[in-house]
């Protein structure tokens, strides 16, 4: 008789953690912009005060995701070379912990506050590529067939904790103290690395492979200082010299997906302003919305849950309805629909900001219009360029084209902290006020749009 598959015993705790983990960072992130604003840029609330002090916050909290998804790489790097996976998890956890510290402890101190989220950067960013992987190391041949379901609680478990966050902790900095506010996150933080901890004998560690001589940067600047060497074929292949030709194939392939991804920073441009400079439109607009009144930082909570509407909806429905019909979607052109949608709702916030330009304050309802479409778009571009990376990176590459994957969003996000940096300090950007600031980044995303448009036809070509 076939013994009935089992999850292992490690992954509640994993599961759980990851729970504790993503409220503590998306209840410190829900208040932080419009907390940097209050406390620190504008703390009188002077209408004079406004673009700069509004800029300033958000070239801060763009500065701040930045780091966030640049680390992963140095995460990936230290646990699968040098400690594993385990050791990193749990130390930087403690770093992570001391960033909550930080927060709470420093509210009438910038460079203590800044501080705090330099400290959560290191630790979110370093276990960001760890926990996830972690999670498929704890399945083997007797029950890998649980891991879909495993990472289907895992992924509810990030937008559960993400959702009731972003929901409770607004209320929090309203009825209480910032200390408090940012405090209960540190807690919750606590408990996830107390979780994980409790669970360190149930899981499987895999030990660390050390440093891999065939690497992508390895390659990549052997061939760069190498290039005169080069008779013909690709530049790459002159470190066929040096390295095995199976290990320069698979570089050749992670430079083409990456050639499909130069443009998806601009994606995270625009896409990860909706927990930023839409936070400080909301406080302008009219948030009584279907007999409830919304708090400005509750607003975002709407990405979340719709998160998670709209990936059983797409992939169980909409495009299982499609394919019925003959009307096969690949991947370059879901990314595309992605960011025409994206597009669409930054018209919306455009058209938003008009009208609070001229004296109005138009209803919430019209900005949580624009969460349904831009996470619509979140949906399609996020999931199908991890699945899109994931499968045509060659075995040896996977972890490499992760990590470039999630270093798209931190260029976006760099893109956006330095725009906002200019417009504070009254630099080349400074001009872009209210509606204009926001009619900046729809040219953006409409020649991005253009670019990837020729872009996908060529690899679309090589593919066939």
């Amino acid at each position: 008789m076939e013994q009935k598959a089992r999850y292992p015993k490690g992954i509640p705790y994993i599961i759980g953690n990851e729970a504790a983990e993503r409220f503590s960072f998306y209840g410190m992130k829900a208040i932080l912009t419009t907390f940097l604003v209050s406390q620190f840029f504008n703390p009188s609330n002077n209408p004079a005060l406004e673009v700069v002090s509004n800029a300033e916050a958000n070239n801060i909290t763009h500065l701040f995701n930045t780091m966030v998804y640049l680390l992963p790489l140095a995460g990936a790097i230290l646990a699968d070379w040098f400690y594993g996976k385990y050791k990193v998890i749990l130390y930087l956890s403690l770093v992570y912990c001391a960033g909550h510290a930080c927060l709470a402890l420093f509210e009438n101190n910038l460079n203590g506050f800044l501080a705090g989220l330099f400290l959560i950067a290191i630790g979110s960013g370093g276990i960001k590529p760890c926990v996830s992987a972690n999670v498929g190391d704890q399945f083997d041949e007797s029950n890998k067939s649980l891991l879909t379901k495993a990472y289907s609680m895992f992924y509810f478990s990030i937008n559960a904790g993400s959702f009731i966050s972003m929901l409770l902790t607004p209320v929090i900095l309203r009825y209480s103290t910032p200390a408090v506010a940012f405090g209960i996150p540190g807690v919750l933080m606590g408990i996830a690395t107390l979780l994980f901890f409790l669970g360190r004998k149930k899981y499987i560690h895999v030990p660390p492979s050390g440093i891999k001589k065939d690497n992508f940067v390895s390659i990549s600047l052997y061939a760069l200082f190498h290039f005169r060497k080069k008779t013909g074929g690709s530049l790459l292949d002159v470190a066929k010299h040096k390295y095995s030709s199976e290990s320069v194939e698979a570089v050749k392939v992670v430079w083409q997906i990456m050639a499909v991804f130069s443009v998806i920073p601009v994606f995270w441009a625009l896409n990860d302003q909706n927990s930023s400079e839409w936070v400080l439109q909301a406080r302008n607009l009219d948030l009584s919305f279907m007999g409830y009144t919304f708090l400005p930082e509750q607003v975002q909570a709407a990405n979340a849950i719709l998160v998670l509407l709209y990936i059983p909806l797409f992939n169980y429905v909409l495009f299982p309805f499609l394919e019925k019909r003959n009307v096969r979607l690949s991947p370059y052109k879901k990314i595309g629909m992605g960011f025409i949608l994206t597009l669409l709702s930054f018209g919306i916030i455009y058209w938003l900001q008009l009208s609070i330009d001229k004296g109005g304050a138009p209803n919430v309802g019209w900005q949580l219009l624009a969460y349904i479409i831009i996470t619509a778009g979140e949906v399609l571009v996020y999931q199908t360029g991890l699945e899109y990376a994931y499968t045509k990176a060659p075995a040896s590459m996977k972890s490499t084209i992760m990590a470039f994957w999630l270093l798209t969003i931190s260029m976006g996000n760099l893109i956006v902290s330095g725009i906002n940096n200019s417009i504070a300090h009254k630099g080349l950007f400074s001009s872009m006020e209210g509606a204009r600031y926001y009619l900046f980044y729809i040219a953006l995303m409409g020649i991005a749009i253009v670019v990837y448009y020729f872009l996908s036809k060529t690899f679309d070509r090589e593919r066939k």
